[in-house]
């Protein structure tokens, strides 16, 4: 027995119960319905015979993204346009040509799906100047076509608290600005996000041919709940509306707090820092905001597949594994730090599943180690059926917004100590 080993055998693991949380469900029903709704009767959207027109698509994973993306194509078909996809992701996927359209096969996005071509490249082109003489800079292919169409998720970011946060003006200054403007407006602080995401974003309005943008919001259980399309000036004076919208949609862990959080996975498919700050209370960076939650310690288990290696946020844990540290993929993930300006730090990593839960135990202070308070999660998209130690039930019971759904039950380690 190792030292370690010998250190942490002691430490017991509560019975865990499996609840249901309950949020808004209110979902889209018929998705390429609904963006034909919002493109058809009298919108503006500029689509006219002949037209090149660059569609915008990122790195996140989007409920219905590939059927969002083959119904914008459509459309512009239908006007008699020539549509094609390019990623705006900014420096993910290696910060490659190959690596960004690598990511969009992984979120099921390809030339197949969505019926017109992917043109990847990370050369951009300067389109325009700030009034502060910042150059401004976008993709090239969007910028040699006739018209660009925005798309993206609006969600709250993971690192600050401003107007604008996750969406289209952000889609527009990083993801369309590819690794050199996204590493441009990093290098300047999350403290001045708020201030540059808009200036931007303006710039970028004003001087490149941005037909439309198509905002997307979703509810707590990870499936379309709203898509809007806005004009140009719509962006400008909707799209923080529609953040305060998708923020009361958000999920959320609704107890509040716990002595050791468990996260099963994380990736870039499921965050820009892997595991979303606003469910799990942890903020890597820059952060003006007020955390719903908030954990003692985090342990994270494994990365997700389509994160292909991309282990940034994990800083943001205590804990992790040896299976996490084995995935790891330096080539994948520091591109994305260094443009970004963070620096990832490998937190203490056990052999097993078992053993790293029960490190989380033994370096948090100020517990009852009788009557541990741990909730398990399988990532920060996923948080409607979580698992919550037993002593967690008598301060949840009478609630209407959570259910228990299991009788308690041992945590189901293999021989070799993990979880899978």
């Amino acid at each position: 027995m190792s030292a370690v080993s010998d250190i942490l055998k002691s430490i017991y693991l509560p019975r865990m119960v499996r609840i249901r949380q309950t949020f808004d469900n209110t979902v889209v029903q018929d998705v390429p319905g609904e963006i034909r709704g919002q493109l058809g009767n009298g919108f503006p959207h500029g689509i006219h015979k002949g037209m090149r027109i660059a569609i915008t698509c990122g790195s996140r994973g989007i409920a219905n993204l590939p059927v969002i993306m083959r119904a914008i194509v459509d459309f512009c078909k239908e006007q008699g346009a020539e549509p094609f996809l390019i990623p705006a992701m900014g420096s993910h996927g290696g910060a490659t040509a190959e690596g960004q359209r690598a990511v969009l096969t992984a979120l099921g996005v390809t030339e197949e799906t969505c019926g017109c071509p992917i043109y990847s490249s990370m050369e951009t082109q300067v389109i325009a100047q700030t009034p502060e003489g910042y150059p401004v800079q976008i993709e090239k292919n969007a910028a040699q076509a006739d018209g660009i169409i925005v798309v993206n998720r609006i969600k709250p970011h993971p690192v600050f608290v401003a107007p604008y946060e996750s969406g289209l003006m952000k889609m527009m200054t990083i993801g369309l600005g590819k690794q050199k403007q996204a590493e441009y407006v990093h290098q300047m602080g999350f403290d001045q996000f708020h201030r540059l995401i808009p200036l931007f974003g303006n710039a970028i309005l004003d001087h490149a041919n941005i037909l439309f943008g198509l905002a997307i919001i979703e509810n707590a259980y990870d499936q379309t709940n709203r898509i809007v399309a806005l004009t140009p000036d719509g962006i400008r004076k909707e799209e923080p509306g529609l953040l305060l919208d998708a923020k009361a949609k958000m999920p959320r862990l609704l107890p509040g707090s716990a002595d050791v959080l468990v996260v099963d996975r994380m990736g870039k498919d499921i965050s820009g820092d892997g595991m979303d700050p606003n469910i799990t209370g942890r903020f890597c960076q820059y952060y003006t905001g007020k955390p719903n939650f908030t954990a003692k310690r985090v342990v994270v288990l494994d990365l997700t597949d389509a994160t292909h290696g991309n282990f940034i946020g994990i800083e943001a844990a205590d804990v992790t594994t040896q299976r996490v540290l084995d995935k790891a993929d330096t080539d994948e993930t520091y591109p994305n730090s260094l443009t970004s300006c963070g620096n990832q730090h490998m937190p203490m990593h056990m052999k097993n599943d078992k053993a790293a839960i029960q490190c989380a135990v033994k370096i948090s202070t100020g517990i009852d180690l009788n009557n541990l308070r741990i909730i398990r999660i399988p990532d920060t998209l996923h948080v409607i059926d979580i698992m919550v130690s037993e002593s967690m039930l008598p301060e949840l019971a009478g609630r209407s917004d959570i259910q228990v759904v299991s009788e308690p039950e041992e945590w189901p380690f293999d021989a070799a100590g993990n979880l899978w």
